[in-house]
């Protein structure tokens, strides 16, 4: 994971642990990682991200819940480059 993507799940961590509590917090991450697991065998297996079609690499999506996990792989990896949370502005999705 992208150390972007490692500082989105923080933060949805943390959230959650504020707002809902432990328990809500361990649960939608543990979600939010066990989605990915297809990608280590299927990497292609996520629609184009249309909204980062002018970026020079190819980024794909998976959703779990209310997150897209934003990831581009190549031959030996899969890289999670962003966990955006759908209820917000697309505008603000942007990667590196």
């Amino acid at each position: 994971m992208d150390r972007r993507g490692n500082e989105d799940l923080r933060n949805i961590y943390d959230h959650y642990n504020l707002v809902a509590g432990l328990p809500v917090a361990e649960k939608m991450i543990a979600d939010i990682i066990e989605s990915a697991f297809p990608l280590t065998t299927q990497p292609g297996i996520g629609q184009r991200e249309p909204l980062l079609n002018a970026h020079r690499l190819e980024y794909r999506y998976l959703i779990s819940g209310n997150y897209k996990l934003i990831y581009r792989f190549d031959k030996t990896s899969v890289y999670i480059a962003l966990v955006f949370d759908c209820r917000q502005n697309p505008v603000k999705m942007q990667v590196k």
